[in-house]
C-alpha cells in the first residue's frame, strides 16, 4: 500500500456523498508498498480503506478484481468486501483516477511467520482456490512466465548495476525456465501475490486475505510457490524447510496437491522468485519523486533465485509432516 494521490478534506467529501457510508471522522494514508494509493477511512458507521488506483492496475482489469472479492465474500471466504455506491456500482473515481471503498478487516499480518503461521497461512490459500472454483469471470497472468523475458530487456542495466555478471545470470535462468516452465498443471483463480503482509490472522489463526489486484488465472501449484517463497525464507537467506513443509501440509487439508504439482514445486518456486525479482527490479528506479512509499529490495529475490539455482530439488521434499 502506499500514497500518490493525496485528496482533500473536500474531495473526500464528495466522494463520500456517492456511498451510504456515512460522514468522515479521520482519514490517513497507508505509506507501504508500491501499487496504490491508500487511505484507512473511518466514518460513524464503520472503518473502510480507500484505494485509489495507480501505475499498473488497468482500469479494465477493476472488475475482475472487485468481482472475485464479492464471490469470495459470497462463499464464505473472509477477504475485504468492496462496497457499493448509492448508484449500485463498486468502482467510482477520484481525479479521474478509479478507486473503491472495501470493509476493514480485523487481524493482524506478521512480520516473521514461524512454521505455525505457515500452516495456516497454507490453509488459508487453498481455501481460496476453492472458494474461488467457478468464479465466471477471467483474467491472463500478465506478470507470468510469458512476460519474464520481455520485462527483462528493458532492465539488463539496472540488473547489471546492482551486481556485475547479474544480467548474465538472469538471462541464463529465464532461458531454463522457458525451456522447462510445466504447461498442464490444474488452473483456476490464484491470488499471485500471497505474501504475509496480505494475510491476517488473529493470533495464529488465518483470519482473512488482502489485495486481490494481481489475481489471475493460472497454475494454482504456482501460488503456492509464491507463497512457499515468501513465507519460508529466514532473515538470513536460508530456506526453512520445516515452514515449508508446514504449508504445504495445509494446503493438502483442503486441496491434496497430484503427483505433478508436487514434481513442479521446484521449478514454479524458481520461476516466482524470477517474477518478484523482476518487478521489483522494475519498481526499484521507477518510484516516483514525492512519493509516499517504500520500494521494495530487488536483492532480496536475486538471493533467493541463487537459492533455487544452487539447489534445484530445494522444496522437492518429502512427505509434509
Amino acid at each position: 500500500m502506499a500514497v500518490y494521490t493525496d485528496i482533500s478534506d473536500e474531495e473526500l467529501a464528495e466522494l463520500l456523498a456517492r456511498y451510504d457510508l456515512g460522514a468522515a471522522q479521520t482519514f490517513k494514508g497507508i505509506a507501504e508498498g508500491v501499487e496504490n494509493s491508500n487511505f484507512l477511512l473511518e466514518t460513524d458507521r464503520g472503518r473502510f480503506i480507500l484505494t485509489i488506483y495507480e501505475r499498473r492496475v488497468r482500469p479494465e482489469d477493476l472488475p475482475f478484481f472487485l468481482g472475485l472479492m464479492h464471490w469470495l465474500a459470497d462463499h464464505d471466504y473472509p477477504c475485504a468486501t468492496p462496497m457499493p455506491g448509492r448508484d449500485g456500482e463498486l468502482i467510482q473515481t477520484v481525479r479521474g483516477k478509479p478507486a473503491a471503498i472495501v470493509g476493514f478487516l480485523q487481524g493482524l499480518s506478521v512480520r516473521r511467520p514461524g512454521a505455525a503461521h505457515c500452516r495456516e497461512a497454507g490453509e488459508g490459500l487453498a481455501r481460496l482456490h476453492l472458494a474461488a472454483d467457478g468464479f465466471p469471470m477471467g483474467r491472463a497472468d500478465d506478470l507470468g512466465q510469458a512476460a519474464w523475458a520481455p520485462l527483462f530487456s528493458g532492465l539488463k542495466g539496472a540488473a547489471e548495476s546492482l551486481k556485475p555478471g547479474l544480467a548474465a545470470t538472469i538471462a541464463a535462468d529465464l532461458e531454463h525456465l522457458a525451456d522447462h516452465w510445466p504447461t498442464d498443471l490444474p488452473q483456476g483463480v490464484i491470488h499471485a501475490d500471497y505474501f504475509p503482509d496480505n494475510v491476517f490472522f488473529q493470533g495464529e489463526r488465518f483470519a482473512a486475505a488482502i489485495d486481490f489486484y494481481f489475481a489471475c488465472v493460472d497454475a494454482l501449484a504456482y501460488d503456492l510457490a509464491v507463497a512457499l517463497n515468501a513465507w519460508c525464507f529466514e532473515a538470513d537467506g536460508s530456506f526453512n524447510i520445516t515452514s515449508a513443509r508446514a504449508m504445504v501440509a495445509g494446503y493438502e487439508r483442503h486441496r491434496p496437491l497430484s503427483k505433478a504439482e508436487r514434481d513442479a514445486l521446484p521449478i514454479l518456486a524458481h520461476g516466482a522468485a524470477m517474477r518478484f525479482f523482476l518487478t521489483r527490479l522494475n519498481d526499484w528506479g521507477a518510484t516516483p519523486a514525492g512519493a509516499l512509499v517504500r520500494p521494495k529490495d530487488p536483492l532480496e529475490y536475486e538471493r533467493k533465485l541463487a537459492v533455487h539455482r544452487s539447489a534445484t530439488d530445494l522444496v522437492l521434499f518429502g512427505a509434509p509432516s
